[in-house]
């Protein structure tokens, strides 16, 4: 049997970070296309399940008309059996799309009840949220049929009661492995993973800077006779998001850091993060930075560079400035816990002096 297996597409997401630059529904069309990417590949190979482990769409901001969008790809792939689990973005509620909109008959949604689906000789156990946070539901997982292929879809945090998170349905992965399911489709993880049989394949597309690299969907196949699981992983994904380190230690102004970022290449496929190193000789100011770079697609400037003078010396001296330092550093012992605030007071006092 052949299957795909995406999660977390987070359909009419915010993206936040993209709104400084005015892309944020740029990257939306770009979630459509990598979505409608998906369902042309299920047509094409036809393809005859597709699982959705949860987070398809945000249920605080979806529209309506993203629904129907979603539908009619539905409707064009009717030999495909569609498996959705929803996610703690999208859960079952009373009055989610889930439960009120009339999806096509090749679609089956879980609820929060664990529940077995029968096809042939292949067996389809799925269970999803019920609430923005849900509580383990692993105790009632067991399969009734080791014969058949056995598959597990849910949205879960695996292993997360070790990290004393149990919010969003924590689920032991020794546990998991024990039941002995062919396969198990997992989404919450943006991040693509695999432990065997126990795979998360990550966000659709890219939701920010946390989520480098590609994204995509999972094509598997497992062997009737033998069990034999193989997955490969396809990339949909218009644009990655990409951090691009540059170190400013030879540069002596805001203006000259400007002219250097703009003239630098980026690809037009990449969302990008620049990130200051090294030695800085100026006050660094990352949103005016920002709003004079003349590339659309460089989306963040943050600095991580550090102000090039010994501070110890400073303080000794006996003028303004040396009791600028010394009060300062005199502060961070006291509150250790703003030392990023007054170190930036200090940047920015040095500076001025």
């Amino acid at each position: 049997m052949k299957f795909i297996h995406i999660a977390d597409v987070h359909f009419d997401a915010p993206f936040t970070v993209l709104n400084s630059r005015g892309l944020a529904d740029e990257r939306r069309l770009e979630q459509r296309s990598a979505f409608k990417q998906v369902i042309d590949y299920i047509k094409e190979n036809s393809i005859p399940y597709l699982f959705i482990s949860g987070d398809l769409f945000e249920n605080e901001y979806v529209k309506n008309s993203t629904i129907e969008y979603i539908n009619k790809l539905f409707l064009t792939i009717s030999d495909t059996k569609i498996f959705i689990v929803p996610g703690n973005h999208d859960p079952y509620l009373k009055n989610s799309y889930y439960s009120k909109y009339s999806f096509p008959e090749n679609v089956k949604i879980f609820t929060s009840e664990l529940e077995k689906i029968e096809d042939g000789e292949i067996n389809i156990y799925g269970y999803g949220f019920d609430d923005f946070y849900m509580k383990s539901n692993q105790k009632n997982i067991q399969i009734e049929d080791k014969s058949k292929i056995n598959i597990l879809i849910t949205h879960c945090d695996l292993d997360g009661a070790k990290n004393n998170d149990i919010r969003y349905n924590p689920v032991s992965k020794t546990m998991l492995h024990s039941l002995g399911f062919d396969y198990v489709a997992l989404g919450h993880i943006h991040k693509r993973m695999q432990d065997g049989e126990i795979v998360y394949p990550g966000s659709l597309v890219s939701l920010g800077f946390d989520e480098l690299g590609q994204h995509g969907m999972i094509l598997g196949e497992i062997d009737e006779s033998t069990k034999e699981l193989s997955l490969n992983f396809i990339s949909v994904d218009e644009k990655e998001f990409e951090e691009q380190e540059i170190d400013i230690s030879d540069i002596f102004s805001q203006e000259e850091l400007i002219e250097v970022i703009n003239n630098m290449y980026f690809p037009d496929d990449r969302y990008i993060k620049i990130v200051l190193i090294g030695n800085k000789k100026m006050e660094i100011e990352p949103l005016k930075i920002l709003k004079f770079i003349n590339i659309p697609n460089v989306i963040k400037v943050k600095d991580l560079s550090k102000l090039e003078i010994n501070l110890s010396e400073i303080a000794k001296q006996n003028n303004l400035r040396g009791i600028f330092v010394r009060t300062l550093l005199e502060k961070i012992e006291r509150e250790p816990e703003n030392r990023k605030k007054i170190e930036k007071a200090i940047e920015i006092g040095i500076t001025a002096f």
